[in-house]
């Protein structure tokens, strides 16, 4: 009997089979580590906005909920406040403060892969990106404006907003997470702020 069962396999993003296949081995030869485990990894991407001054404006809140789940694919989540605050009248746990999404996996890689090659490209006088790592090695990325991505269309763009994307890496030293996100093609800016 013949099974009429199909098993749907998903395609694997470019970047994660390029950084199995490919990176993984060069990471590993490149920063002399001896143990392939010890090759930094990125772990997640936590893409987030702060809502701020605007948490009672409802039509800028729909405006960055929408341009989360168009570019990353995925519901975000509301941040309440974890502290009171009279003078910026925010009670802990009942006000918004921000919204964010975290991405793992294929649609990580997808995210990035996007970010890297059609995203940042669209940016105007582009000169690369900030190499400033915090102390474990992780990477911030704040982007002024959500109009230079592609998934918005000029409709979404009329509530101007930023946002921060957080790249979190298990490295051996922090110095190792540079040498990553330059293999997954972060464009950082050259020394003396030109590309």
């Amino acid at each position: 009997m013949v099974s009429t069962k199909t098993t749907a396999t998903a395609a694997t993003p470019r970047l994660k089979a390029l950084y199995k296949d490919q990176y993984v081995k060069e990471l590993q030869a490149e920063l002399n580590l001896s143990n392939v485990h010890q090759v930094p990894k990125l772990e997640k991407i936590v893409v987030s906005v702060g809502i701020g001054k605007n948490k009672e404006d409802k039509r800028y809140y729909e405006t960055v909920r929408n341009t989360l789940t168009k570019i990353t694919g995925q519901m975000p989540v509301d941040r309440m406040a974890k502290k009171s605050i009279a003078t910026f009248k925010i009670r802990a746990g009942l006000n918004r403060v921000g919204i964010n999404v975290t991405l793992r996996g294929a649609r990580m890689y997808e995210f990035l892969d996007r970010l890297t090659n059609i995203t940042l490209p669209r940016v105007r006088d582009f000169h690369g990106v900030s190499a400033k790592f915090d102390q474990g090695g992780n990477y911030n990325l704040g982007i002024v404006e959500q109009s230079i991505f592609p998934e918005l269309s000029f409709e979404e763009t009329q509530v101007l907003h930023g946002l921060q994307v957080t790249f979190a890496i298990r490295n051996e030293d922090p110095a190792h997470s540079r040498a990553l996100l330059e293999k997954f093609g972060i464009p950082f800016e050259k020394e003396g702020g030109r590309r």
